[in-house]
């Protein structure tokens, strides 16, 4: 008795074979991570008390490069939960997120997602920078971190903090400290100094006992203020 086929199957089982599905890409982890733990647990009372608190919770890298700066221009001066909110809208209206599509998506409609004008212009900018090879982001990975932010800093939009974030949540620099980072101060001010505020001098006192891992610390300590980890 003939086999029956439902109909456009094939006879040939080697041409029946369905396409293996492609696996989302894993998010990639410092292999720094357990080595600063226990460093920084070691060396400093209130990373003992803080890191178990957080688990197997730590820094991963999801996005491209542009997408990161991308996220990064859109959180400038904003809070996190607002943040995430303009990203999301900006996702729907811009799914696949390249510099291509950012440029065609122009900046009326990027505005339209709860961006202001200059911000959308920063991207728009950004999307030209990665377009005409102005940027050498396959270069960055071997540059050292003042290096990587003297380039992007020539970039509209984007400040040595952006720079910083960049090298924190998409290069897992292990030694960045974002002193215009305000999570950062709070972070310090709240765990260290009792909620008195702290200048910029007081946060490089206590980070000194953070080398090389002041990016583990300053992860933590964002975590101390909010548990749900950002993602750039």
């Amino acid at each position: 008795m003939a086999s029956r086929l439902s109909p456009g199957a094939c006879n040939d089982p080697a041409k029946n074979k369905r396409p293996m599905a492609k696996k989302p890409e894993a998010p990639h982890v410092p292999d720094y991570w357990e080595e600063a733990k226990t460093e920084l647990m070691k060396r400093d009372r209130i990373m003992r008390k803080l890191i178990p608190q957080f688990g197997d919770l730590q820094l991963v890298r999801r996005g491209e490069p542009f997408v990161t700066l991308a996220r990064s221009i859109v959180g400038q001066q904003i809070s996190v939960k607002a943040a995430q909110s303009v990203w999301e809208r900006l996702l729907e209206a811009c799914p696949k997120m390249t510099p291509a599509a950012v440029q065609k998506m122009g900046i009326p409609k990027i505005q339209a997602c709860g961006l202001s004008k200059r911000k959308a212009e920063y991207i728009t900018d950004l999307a030209m920078h990665f377009r005409d090879g102005s940027v050498h982001e396959k270069d960055w990975s071997s540059m050292d971190d003042e290096a990587v932010i003297a380039e992007l800093i020539q970039i509209r939009g984007i400040g040595r903090w952006t720079a910083e974030m960049f090298l924190i949540f998409n290069l897992l620099r292990p030694n960045i400290l974002p002193l215009d980072d305000l999570g950062l101060l709070k972070g310090i001010s709240i765990n260290y100094f009792s909620g008195e505020p702290v200048s910029r001098s007081d946060a490089r006192e206590v980070a000194a006992n953070w080398e090389p891992f002041r990016t583990v610390a300053t992860w933590y300590l964002w975590r101390s203020l909010d548990p749900v980890p950002v993602e750039y």
